[in-house]
């Protein structure tokens, strides 16, 4: 013997049925919380923020770095003396 039961009803409606917690309030906190520190972050993924924080000098600091890289060049094509 085979019986069916179907039960057309929300989701809210059967969390109440079996007593259950109504969670929305918590996830809609969550997720506001979640958007909020989504878009600070997009602020920080900007062009001009990311160079900012990667080279902070500028300028200034691309050429220091050229100048350290064509020193350890410089010093490793040099012969040894004996």
């Amino acid at each position: 013997m085979k019986i069916t039961v179907d039960v057309d009803c929300t989701p809210e409606e059967l969390r109440t049925f079996f007593g259950l917690p109504d969670v929305r309030p918590m996830q809609d906190a969550l997720m506001r919380q979640i958007q909020d520190q989504m878009a600070a972050n997009l602020h920080a993924m900007e062009p001009e923020a990311l160079f900012k924080v990667w080279l902070p000098a500028g300028v200034q600091g691309m050429e220091q770095m050229q100048k350290m890289f064509w020193s350890q060049f410089a010093s490793g094509t040099r012969p040894k003396e004996k």
